[in-house]
């Protein structure tokens, strides 16, 4: 019963009946609350297995990326130590070119006559 109903009630109904129609009105509400929460918790429990499969994707995913980091960490390591290596044949090429370009431009200059004053 809602509280407009109770007080339309008409003059003649003891202050007992008053009390115990009020007390009919809370347990209605009561019951509706209830079937409400009933309803709610039906509807949670439908959507269970749904969050658990996204749980189960998520970890599943987490493993793979930390697995695919892994793999490319390790590839990146073998490659900076190949470039490295490229680098250290680059620079010791590169002074053995100028070694021979200091040696043959030594030989020229004995070569070439030297000019008079």
């Amino acid at each position: 019963m809602s509280e407009e109903t109770i007080q339309n009630m008409p003059d003649d109904r003891s202050f007992e009946g008053r009390v115990f129609a009020r007390f009919d009105a809370l347990d209605t509400s009561m019951r509706d609350f209830d079937s409400r929460l009933k309803q709610l918790e039906a509807k949670s429990y439908d959507t269970k297995p749904i969050w658990e499969n996204a749980l189960k994707e998520i970890t599943e995913t987490r493993a793979e990326m930390r697995e695919g980091l892994e793999k490319l960490r390790v590839e990146i390591e073998a490659g900076s130590r190949r470039v490295e290596r490229k680098i250290d044949i680059l620079n010791q090429n590169i002074l053995d070119v100028r070694a021979d370009q200091r040696e043959l431009e030594e030989r020229v200059t004995k070569l070439e006559p030297q000019p008079t004053q």
